[in-house]
């Protein structure tokens, strides 16, 4: 079992930069089974959930070469692709559902098994399929899995009942060749649905509107090639700046869109942190002395992202005062609670409630990760903490950040990564 080992307690100092945005690159991604061209698509972070995408793709007839050095994805689904991807594969992460929308777009049918991810909610699909079949298209759902087909999409005004980001993602894609305008209210309004959008515009769609809550887009014929650069990661950005807190350190983390991070900005400089954008791509943040405890609650964005509530908990664990955590997105983001309280940290869980009674250090221990963000959180607690931690089920980490325990120790962390192997094999079939 892969493990890492940490020495806490050293200020972290010096320059660090962000990759390339990991639910910027997954849509992406699977929005090139539209077209029939070549794609190239730079900024790609090595990641597990970038390979299990790939996979995907691959598994369903499109030619894919990944440069991990390069961060360059070449994609070419020249032919029509199949109409169902492994389930083994949909079942690893959340985003291979995703190539439903394209799926419809392309090929008028799709096969999907209900997928999976990390279990910190129920996060049905609901939304995805109520927008997809007021453009035309049937779903039938039987022992896990669902089944869509179409004589042909068609424009329509949709209104989501809550700004899914998936939902929004598949019903964009799909209308991209769908007949006539497609007008999607209540949309998603996260930074990665406006590079999605973007990317597609560069194939040729007509999108507009991306980043409001009213998303206009006229169908066309045929998308075509193109070249493009994915977004930086804002919520690895803002896992890398609140490392620099929680050690009381002074980093500057480069490859930054300083507007996409104004929440998380604010609390930390509520908290206490000095926080400066010293470029119009860098962001510089500092400690001095212990930080205060500040309320916080999760909202879609432009609110405080859910994926940066694990670890700016594991800040507030050792910040001065009581803080109160609001959970709304997902019902069960509060799974690296436990692993927090056995290094020392004094929190309770209320339902949606989480209450952080700061204290000043919290103790090395033996942990576990349970998923994507949980991992990170215990990261930055074994960063700050006195004494090694054991963070074991790391492989969750992968999934979202790409190298960071060498980035980390670029500047001053010590830690020791204990690995069978770079990344557990995928398996395509089944």
């Amino acid at each position: 079992m892969d493990k890492l080992l940490i020495q806490g307690g050293i200020p972290l100092r010096g320059r660090v930069k962000a990759r390339g945005s990991k639910n910027a690159s997954l849509p992406i991604i699977a929005a090139a089974l539209i077209s029939a061209e070549p794609l190239v698509i730079e900024g790609v972070p090595d990641l597990l959930d970038v390979r299990t995408m790939i996979a995907v793709l691959e598994s369903l007839g499109a030619a894919v070469s990944y440069s991990p050095e390069q961060e360059l994805v070449r994609i070419a689904a020249t032919k029509p692709p199949g109409l169902e991807p492994p389930p083994c594969l949909v079942r690893q992460m959340r985003a291979s559902f995703l190539v439903l929308g394209p799926l419809l777009a392309r090929n008028g049918k799709a096969r999907l098994s209900l997928p999976g991810g990390c279990a910190i909610g129920t996060r049905p699909v609901d939304l995805h399929l109520k927008g997809l079949t007021a453009m035309g298209a049937r779903f039938t759902m039987d022992n896990g899995y669902i089944e869509g087909e179409t004589r042909g999409l068609e424009g329509a005004r949709i209104y989501l009942d809550y700004p899914s980001v998936g939902a929004t993602e598949n019903i964009l894609m799909a209308a991209t060749l769908a007949r006539g305008t497609t007008v999607l209210e209540n949309a998603a309004t996260e930074p990665e649905i406006v590079d999605l959008a973007n990317f597609l515009n560069s194939m040729g769609a007509r999108v507009s509107g991306a980043g409001t809550t009213t998303i206009r887009i006229e169908g066309v014929v045929e998308l075509g090639g193109a070249r493009y650069n994915v977004i930086p990661d804002r919520i690895e950005a803002g896992t890398l700046l609140l490392a620099g807190a929680i050690t009381g350190g002074d980093i500057t983390v480069e490859n930054v869109l300083p507007d996409h991070l104004k929440s998380l900005l604010a609390k930390m400089k509520e908290a206490g942190a000095t926080v400066e954008e010293v470029a119009p791509s860098a962001i510089r943040v500092r400690r001095c002395g212990q930080l205060v405890g500040v309320d916080l609650k999760t909202l879609p964005y432009p609110g405080f992202p859910t994926d940066l509530q694990p670890q700016f908990m594991a800040m507030l664990a050792i910040s001065r005062g009581t803080s109160m955590v609001t959970e709304t997105v997902f019902e069960n983001r509060f799974r690296h609670v436990a692993p927090l309280l056995s290094m020392g940290a004094q929190i309770q869980v209320e339902g949606h409630h989480a209450i952080v009674q700061g204290r000043r250090y919290l103790t090395g221990a033996p942990v576990s990760a349970s998923d994507l963000r949980a991992a990170a959180a215990l990261l930055l607690a074994a960063l700050a903490a006195r004494g090694v931690t054991e963070i074991s089920e790391v492989v969750h980490l992968w999934r979202g950040y790409s190298g960071i325990e060498e980035r980390l120790k670029s500047v001053g962390a010590r830690i020791q990564h204990l690995k069978r192997e770079p990344y557990p094999s995928l398996q395509t079939g089944g």
